[in-house]
């Protein structure tokens, strides 16, 4: 059989078995790509071989798209803003870390060389971890998941200093003055200089006009294969100078932020890099030595507990010296505490370089994997049982006092944004007083300064509302956001103030058959209006004649108004509901069939003819549906 299919079939299968488990259990993508590489690895049942090394080196140009992704979403502009992180919270964290864990390894008797090779080694975090883990849980653009990868692109850019460094520490009898066929320095620089010039000036002024004249092949396989290219090639180019291709990449991406074919960029490379991530996951999962954990399971065991905890105490106490707040510095620390993919790299160079034995590395190449398996469970941590502690709802500040002339107005409007603020601007050119309540400060602040008077307080509260004069007003209207609380305000009303007429905006239509299940009928659906408006306007730009794309909007909805109060009895009965629904979308249908004949054929002849080529409407064809599908967020 052929293998290549075989270990294909095996990685999909482990990666489609293992994630949706992990996901059930609030574990994480990351954590099942792990587990996965774990069972199938050599140190389990084995069923991936040894070949897991040569697959890693693939998978890594996951991390490789990864970073390309993320600089298209970054502007040169963001960048530099971000220098001081970048520079001083990146390269702090980078020799702090080091010289702790170095002087960790001291405290136990390690050899100063080997510990300071390991302590730089062991500073390195795991971009794809954590970028993978930040965008999951949508913090990549919070103050720690910007300082994170701050950390992430210095660490990159510490790499190749740290590759120089690593031969020095070898014993002077086996030490190598400098990496095996590198050039002097100042080539070198020259050379680093000549390629980063080579991306900017490429991005800019070569690959935009290039995927303008693929974008006009119309051939979208070009278009991804031309993206793929430019990751490739521009990969290649930093490698042959010595510099990270995930730097190199990321490079690129910041320089066709501005591009007009970001986008297609993005679609074309996500899922690649999404199937390079999670096999470079698995293949770290495979990487763990489960028989050097039989043989030293507290040695190992004590590894990974101290990098987790040395490297966390510099990330948590740099993270406060930058100002973040306690919160996002937990964040910061737990998100960052593990080893990193470029660790492997570095340990296997530093093997190859004499500064580190090879029974000394291989503990440390276990405890990395297992730090790395470990970080989706530190962001649980995080998440479930350290920030809760932190979400202390701060005091709710005291409702604002309602002064006597706002009590006597004839109308209360309880919630003051896109919808309620329309209504209270119009009752108030028409001269018509409304004690306005809505519950958001900064709302209240920005309409205050507008020179309209609202008061702070919850509208759903009995004492606020007969403050407000609700006993002597004619009518509320209810625009509250919160579905929930619209629905509890509207209650309170009916029970204590049953004179009081309401008039409540709904969401949708499960928000309508909530009100009408309490006897609320004054209720409009707040898109209903608009959506109707942009079809009339739709319709006479195709061609209908004014008169008759507005009376077919009124029939519209007409009906759509009278389905939903008969609908609503049937909301809890699926099968009924949906039965019933049909049936009126085939009433609608039945109606505009016999009212508006000459509209449609009106719409029909006004029609430009078909272009050279396009297939004519087969004779009987249906027409497009132009009822309202039973959607519940209609």
């Amino acid at each position: 059989m052929n293998s290549f299919l075989l270990h294909a079939l095996i990685y999909l299968l482990a990666a489609v078995i293992a994630v949706p488990i992990a996901k059930r259990f609030g574990f994480g993508s990351v954590l099942g790509y792990l587990l996965a590489g774990v069972l199938i690895g050599p140190h389990a049942l084995n069923l991936v071989g040894e070949q897991t090394g040569d697959v890693m080196h693939f998978a890594e140009f996951g991390v490789v798209m990864m970073l390309f992704l993320v600089g298209l979403e970054l502007q040169p502009s963001r960048l530099w803003g971000m220098r001081l992180q970048l520079l001083g919270l990146g390269g702090l964290q980078v020799l702090l870390t080091a010289a702790a864990l170095a002087a960790a390894g001291l405290a136990f008797g390690v050899d100063a060389r080997v510990a300071l090779a390991g302590g730089f080694i062991l500073a390195m975090s795991s971009t794809a971890i954590v970028l993978q883990s930040l965008q999951e849980r949508g913090q990549l653009a919070t103050p720690p998941g910007q300082a994170a990868f701050a950390v992430l692109l210095f660490q990159d850019l510490a790499v190749l200093p740290i590759l120089a460094f690593l031969p020095l520490l070898a014993p002077r009898a086996e030490q190598v003055a400098a990496v095996p066929g590198a050039q002097p320095a100042w080539q070198q620089t020259c050379l680093v200089l000549l390629a980063v010039a080579a991306v900017i000036l490429g991005g800019r002024y070569i690959v935009n006009p290039l995927f303008r004249a693929i974008a006009r092949t119309g051939l979208r396989e070009l278009f991804t294969a031309a993206a793929l290219l430019l990751v490739v090639a521009t990969s290649l180019l930093m490698q042959s100078v010595g510099l990270s291709a995930a730097l190199g990449t990321f490079l690129a991406g910041v320089v066709l932020a501005n591009s007009e074919y970001r986008h297609e960029l993005e679609a074309d490379i996500e899922p690649f890099k999404g199937l390079l991530l999670g096999l470079f996951f698995i293949t770290v999962g495979a990487n763990i030595d489960l028989g050097l954990l039989r043989v030293q399971p507290l040695t190992i065991a004590g590894l990974v507990a101290a990098l987790l905890l040395v490297k966390f105490v510099v990330l948590f106490a740099l993270a406060r010296a930058f100002r973040l707040s306690t919160p996002a510095a937990f964040t910061f620390g737990f998100a960052l505490a593990q080893g990193g993919e470029f660790a492997f790299v570095l340990l296997a160079f530093a093997v190859d370089h004499h500064a580190l034995a090879f029974a000394t590395a291989s503990p440390l190449v276990a405890a990395v994997a297992l730090s790395m398996a470990v970080s989706p469970l530190l962001f649980l941590l995080n998440e479930k049982f350290v920030q809760p502690r932190f979400a202390v709802v701060s005091p709710r500040r005291a409702d604002d006092t309602i002064d006597a002339s706002a009590q006597e107005n004839p109308v209360i409007i309880a919630g003051f944004g896109r919808f309620g603020h329309v209504i209270g601007r119009l009752l108030r050119a028409n001269n018509i007083g409304a004690t306005v309540l809505d519950l958001d400060a900064g709302q209240v602040e920005i309409v205050r300064r507008l020179g309209i008077k609202v008061f702070y307080g919850d509208a759903t509260r009995l004492d606020l509302l007969h403050a407000a004069g609700a006993a002597r007003a004619r009518a509320i209207v209810i625009a509250i956001d919160d579905e929930r609380k619209a629905v509890q305000l509207a209650e309170t009303v009916q029970h204590h103030f049953p004179r009081l007429k309401i008039f409540a905006r709904a969401v949708g239509r499960v928000h309508a058959f909530e009100y009408q299940k309490r006897g609320i009928m004054g209720f409009y659906r707040e898109t209903l209006g608009t959506s109707l408006d942009l079809g009339v306007d739709l319709m006479q730009e195709l061609g209908l004649a004014p008169a008759h794309a507005r009376r077919a909007a009124a029939l519209f909805k007409e009906h759509d108004e009278r389905s939903v109060r008969e609908l609503a009895r049937y909301w809890d009965d699926a099968e009924a509901y949906f039965s019933h629904a049909r049936a009126h979308i085939a009433a609608f249908e039945r109606m505009f069939a016999s009212d508006t004949p000459s509209a449609l054929a009106v719409a029909s002849a006004e029609r430009p003819p078909p272009a050279p080529g396009e297939p004519s409407p087969a004779p009987g064809e249906p027409s497009r549906d132009p009822g309202v599908a039973p959607d519940v967020a209609t």
